[in-house]
């Protein structure tokens, strides 16, 4: 075997961990691209850390008062540019919520020392795009302000997507994400149809007191565990098409355009 053989060889084996080398991205590179004001757009990428988007250069407070023993400061977060990730994964936390002092039920951390709360929030300007990407860990967008279109079509959270409390304002699509552990959209207001077609929820979908003014398209959805929309408020178009309900429902004082909604009218809406 010729020299230029075997180096044509061993550069051929290499490759796949030069080209992982090339699109290994550290955290911190996007942070700081985010604090420059530059918009953020990456494809095919591992993303190395913790994206903590909490800790801002804009980063701003305020006291919110509780009745006293209660009393928190809220401190915020602004992503002033547009945000694009495609076909990402990202192994340590994305974090647009972080309360740094123990853990509550959302599996985020919540003090218990009186007085002494402290909320860290993140709320993003222009558009936000995590699509086809995959969050190893925890991701947490919880009291977010989305003022744009929002997209996380065709990714995969491994652990709880925990959207309660968020507020969107544009164009929302999770159509064919995967959710592999809690789906946390509870109190959500969704004022454009958001789209869910093709989603699969592998344990509860949370959609309590979840609001659909504008519909929702729920079409050839997989629900494998608890289906919980109790209390949720929702409008017509609601689609439900080829839905697959193979765990429990909750439609307990859920409205359709104002009115009861039962599982029996679930079931005559996905045939």
């Amino acid at each position: 075997m010729t020299k230029r053989l075997t180096h044509l060889l061993l550069l051929f084996f290499l490759l796949p961990a030069l080209t992982w080398a090339q699109t290994s991205v550290p955290a911190a590179e996007i942070i700081a691209k985010i604090n420059r004001g530059e918009a953020v757009s990456y494809q095919n990428a591992t993303i190395t850390g913790d994206l903590d988007l909490t800790q801002l250069q804009n980063k701003t407070s305020k006291q919110q008062e509780g009745g006293g023993k209660h009393d928190s400061k809220v401190y915020t977060s602004t992503v002033t540019a547009p945000v694009s990730f495609t076909n990402c994964t990202f192994q340590g936390n994305v974090l647009a919520y972080y309360n740094p002092n123990s853990i509550d039920g959302d599996g985020v951390k919540v003090n218990l020392q009186k007085g002494k709360d402290e909320v860290y929030n993140t709320n993003f300007e222009k558009d936000v795009r995590f699509e086809k990407c995959t969050f190893e860990k925890r991701s947490a967008f919880k009291y977010s302000v989305f003022k744009e279109d929002v997209s996380f079509a065709g990714s995969t959270f491994q652990r709880e997507a925990l959207f309660k409390y968020s507020k969107f304002n544009g164009k929302i699509d999770f159509a064919k994400a995967r959710f592999n552990e809690v789906a946390n959209f509870k109190y959500v207001n969704f004022p454009a149809k958001a789209d869910f077609k093709g989603a699969s929820f592998n344990e509860e979908a949370d959609f309590k007191y979840a609001s659909f003014p504008q519909g929702g398209d729920f079409q050839n959805a997989v629900f494998n565990s608890l289906a919980n929309f109790k209390y949720a408020k929702l409008s017509d178009p609601m689609q439900w098409k080829g839905a697959s309900f193979k765990g429990s429902q909750d439609l307990k004082y859920a409205s359709l355009n104002q009115k009861s909604f039962s599982a029996a009218a679930l079931q005559e809406r996905i045939k």
